[in-house]
């Protein structure tokens, strides 16, 4: 039962109440486990380009890029505390210092505490650090000359140094270069220079931001915006967002019963990136590229990044425009048996749709119905990296509950593994999702379609927390490249390797691709 006070925070945050009931029942009932069919494969669901088409795709977008309003929109609400998780753990478990020389003689490798402490220099924020550390009349070498490394760490990731550890990833110097250092935020304004600059000279971007760190992002760009404007003969145009209330999901206990704090207040969680989807349904762009805040390079690896983003972009741009002018044909039902034969040979070889058995009974009239429902949505073109060991979802194709077949990113939390086959077909993925997508979110009216109407709320998932100690339930939407575009046209293009670089931990800026 809901008090008055509960339905008056429910109004607060944007929340129904028919909402609340809906995930109460997906508490109880729990999500269905996706059904793999195969594994997509180049040949089989993913396209891979010879060199020559995807320079010529590049040009394609560059030439035709000036008709559509593009955006780049990077999430990057995420504080940065996952990736020193294990300097928080090293001080905690060792609390004097010959537990801690021991523990670090023990502790070696690239994602070693000891890899971060032996190579502080290497790091771009190293003179941060060093700054902060004079304040208070302190000195790296000396505090490892003294092995206090409780110090060290201390004001790399709190407070009283450089914060580094609850400030966003967004905010966090990544990249050394002659005279001045660049934060991953920065990256993606140089980033995108190359790839969303209009023909009037701006430069759209949109981060997605926590509302405590807005001061923070502002400030930083206040200082670094002049400066790339001026190397770039650019104005940018940026923007932020916040993730909205009314995507928060409710937390429930064990026994699935609402979960109450010490004031006797409903408690939410954040729905995961899926929320963001509500974020993304608010641009006004024709195109926009998605890109996570870690996945980011120096200058000197950048251009095969630019080329790639171009290939996304052309390859959406002529899908786009080619089911633009079928939609057209459709609409005004001009469209006879031979030219309907066509479009669904499109649909089927170019956007990987699949049509039932009896399409070729249907009247030309249900046939040119079907084929504009088919075609008449959002557009999704993703890079898929070639799986070297990298954890992240990949790509396949799903069959749906109707018996369809469709391309999807599936995460392997989706998969029931005590199903042999199901496990088998998860561990064949050739090749998993960087987070790297051109979308087109407007039909071939100019007309914003509404994202929410092409989500498969059945892909979320319920995940479980500790809250004070105590285990509960969250529930995750669907996510934002996952379940919340399951109903998009979908294509996925291999891009290299290179293209792929996230930082997940503070070790990660050491490999020699951030170096």
């Amino acid at each position: 039962m809901l008090t008055k006070e509960d339905l008056h925070l429910l109004r607060k945050k944007g929340i129904t109440e028919e909402k609340i009931n809906a995930q109460l029942e997906q508490f109880r009932h729990g999500f269905p486990y996706m059904r793999l069919d195969r594994p997509a494969t180049p040949g089989d669901g993913i396209i891979r380009l010879e060199s020559k088409r995807a320079q010529d795709l590049a040009r394609f977008y560059d030439e035709h890029k000036g008709r559509y309003q593009l955006v780049k929109f990077v999430p990057a609400s995420g504080a940065a505390s996952r990736m020193f998780k294990h300097l928080h753990a090293f001080l905690s478990d060792h609390t004097d210092q010959s537990a801690m020389e021991d523990a670090l003689q023990r502790d070696k490798g690239p994602q070693s505490v000891q890899a971060v402490l032996r190579n502080l220099s290497l790091f771009a924020f190293f003179d941060d650090l060093k700054e902060a550390l004079k304040r208070d009349g302190k000195e790296v070498r000396q505090l490892l000359d003294k092995q206090d490394y409780r110090s060290l760490l201390e004001y790399l990731m709190d407070e009283k140094g450089l914060n580094y550890a609850s400030l966003p990833k967004a905010l966090l110097k990544f990249h050394r270069y002659d005279g001045y250092n660049r934060t991953a935020m920065e990256e993606h304004m140089v980033e995108g220079n190359y790839y969303v600059r209009q023909e009037d000279g701006s430069v759209p971007l949109h981060f997605t931001i926590s509302p405590e760190h807005e001061e923070a992002f502002r400030k930083r760009l206040e200082k670094v915006t002049p400066l790339f404007e001026q190397r770039f003969s650019v104005k940018y145009d940026i923007s932020f967002s916040n993730q909205k209330p009314s995507t928060d999901t409710i937390a429930v206990d064990m026994d699935n019963q609402p979960l109450r704090d010490a004031d006797g207040q409903l408690v939410f969680r954040p729905g995961g990136h899926g929320a963001l989807l509500e974020n993304l349904n608010d641009l006004g762009a024709d195109i926009v590229f998605i890109k996570n805040i870690d996945n980011v390079v120096p200058d000197r690896l950048k251009q095969e990044t630019y080329l790639y983003k171009k290939v996304l972009g052309g390859y959406l741009i002529r899908l786009r425009r080619q089911v633009s002018d079928y939609l057209r044909i459709l609409e005004q039902g001009m469209a006879g048996e031979e030219l309907c034969q066509e479009i669904m040979g499109f649909a089927t070889q170019e956007l990987n749709i699949r049509f039932p058995d009896d399409f070729h009974f249907l009247s030309e009239k249900d046939k040119a119905n079907l084929l504009f429902r088919a075609l008449h949505r959002p557009i999704r073109v993703c890079g898929m990296v070639r799986n070297e060991g990298e954890p992240g979802g990949g790509p396949f194709w799903v069959r749906d509950h109707e018996g369809g077949v469709s391309l999807q990113i599936v995460e392997s939390s989706q998969i029931d593994h005590s199903d042999p086959q199901q496990h088998e077909l998860m561990g064949r993925a050739t090749h998993f999702n960087p987070v790297d997508l051109a979308c087109s979110t407007t039909d071939y009216k100019g007309e914003h379609f509404d994202l929410d109407e092409f989500t498969d709320p059945e892909t979320g998932f319920i995940s479980t927390k500790s809250v004070g100690g105590k285990q509960v339930k969250a529930l995750e939407l669907p996510g934002l490249w996952n379940g919340a575009m399951a109903k998009w046209i979908t294509a996925f293009i291999e891009v290299p390797i290179i293209t792929f670089n996230p930082v997940k931990t503070i070790n990660d800026l050491l490999r020699k691709e951030h170096q």
